[in-house]
């Protein structure tokens, strides 16, 4: 059992950065791939990025450019920088890992505005 601990989250203006954090309790090295999805605001949960084991990453298009996803293994760590960002932006974003199981974390929450 792994358990993910999402941290970072909070308010920021329009246009500004955060960066998010996702701690595994165990070793992220195993997995298949790691990934950031959000939930919107009374929408579904969505991709945001990815990054494989060999460390390639995948962006769907609305983020790509502004979002980067990156993991430290040795921290057992996957980071989500948040640049430019836009009150649609606002939402709770979870980390997953997905393996031969798959473990989510709790979220953390992103509110962008003014």
């Amino acid at each position: 059992q792994v358990q993910l601990v999402e941290s970072g989250g909070g308010l920021v203006q329009p246009g500004g950065s955060l960066r998010l954090s996702c701690v595994a309790s165990g070793s992220i090295s195993s997995f298949y791939f790691m990934q950031w999805y959000r939930q919107l605001p009374g929408k579904q949960r969505e991709l945001v990025a990815g990054i494989m084991k060999g460390g390639i990453t995948n962006y769907p298009e609305f983020v790509k450019g502004r979002f980067t996803i990156s993991r430290d293994n040795a921290k057992n760590t996957v980071y989500l920088q948040l640049n430019n960002l836009k009150p649609e932006d606002t939402g709770v974003y979870y980390c997953c890992a997905i393996g031969v199981q798959s473990y989510w974390g709790q979220g953390t929450q992103v509110t962008v505005s003014s």
